[in-house]
């Protein structure tokens, strides 16, 4: 990461401030990790003497149980990036305490933030009612999103829900963090194929730091040596660039955002949208057609 982040002083203002994410990560976490670290009871515990859960459907781990967790849950996901219950589990297993807690303190500096954590919405299909973001001006930040979704055949209701973080208001944060992310991509434009998976994941470790979206780009050695080499020239700077600079994106209440018009968000933001990726990989795959017809063309004709 050293190489990737530029230095503070060549930094405008706006970007230094949002450098100081990496700093408080450190600074006060001996203070504040307890938050995030409760469970319960204060005296170790083992499988056998396992502590009551703090909310409805956590489980309670020992310091073992979840390196285990983040050793094995982060070799499935690499073998199968499409396996979302592991993802889940490795993005739980490795934000604890430190880190989740570091997204639970963005959220408390900002007043938006402290609205999210004291409402805890939730991000459905019923609780957006996606007929009537359908309905919404065609620019929009809700019909963007459900445009998105209809594209790439996706729904709101498939996140898994948090179970392995201890304390409840920092479960209900990663929990946040999770059901935002279809957000990012429809504000991004990226899709869900692998190459536009590894570039959000890109922007989204810059901008909270979470270890499970730095952990993905481990991803980039099972991608074709031209999806790397585009991630190295375009995508990956952008994400780079657009996370350290954007405002925290855990901040933003999407449910009051519905009928903004998406590219005022995004300029509010400091989010720039990167190249579509879509178009790009389908005037690929017609090139490839195209090359592979002339070839047989040719051949029949010799």
């Amino acid at each position: 990461m050293k190489a990737l982040t530029p230095r503070l002083s060549s930094l405008p203002s706006r970007q230094v401030f949002q450098s100081t994410r990496y700093t408080q990560l450190l600074a006060p976490a001996t203070t504040a990790a307890a938050v995030c670290t409760t469970t319960g009871s204060s005296r170790p515990f083992s499988v056998l003497n396992r502590p009551p859960p703090n909310y409805p459907g956590h489980v309670p781990l020992t310091k073992l149980e979840r390196a285990a967790l983040a050793v094995g849950s982060g070799v499935v996901s690499l073998l199968d990036p499409y396996r979302h219950d592991m993802i889940a589990a490795l993005g739980e297993a490795t934000a604890s305490p430190y880190f989740v807690e570091r997204l639970r303190r963005a959220m408390l500096a900002s007043p938006t933030g402290r609205r999210i954590l004291r409402d805890r919405p939730r991000i459905t299909s019923a609780s957006l009612d996606l007929p009537r973001l359908r309905a919404l001006p065609r620019n929009s930040v809700g019909a963007t999103y459900v445009a998105w979704l209809d594209r790439e055949g996706v729904s709101p209701d498939t996140r898994d829900a948090v179970r392995y973080i201890d304390d409840a208001e920092c479960a209900y944060v990663m929990q946040r963090y999770r059901e935002s992310h279809d957000f990012y991509h429809a504000l991004t434009g990226l899709p869900v194929v692998r190459e536009g998976e590894v570039a959000l994941k890109a922007f989204e470790f810059a901008n909270t730091l979470l270890p499970m979206t730095g952990l993905s780009l481990l991803a980039l050695v099972t991608m074709k040596p031209a999806e790397r080499a585009r991630f190295w020239s375009t995508y990956g700077p952008w994400a780079v660039r657009n996370g350290l600079r954007s405002q925290e994106v855990i901040n933003v209440y999407w449910e009051e955002e519905m009928a903004t018009d998406v590219d005022e968000l995004r300029v509010r933001l400091g989010i720039e949208q990167p190249p579509d990726l879509r178009d790009i990989r389908k005037r690929e795959r017609a090139e490839r057609k195209r090359l592979k017809e002339a070839a047989a063309a040719q051949a029949v004709a010799s």
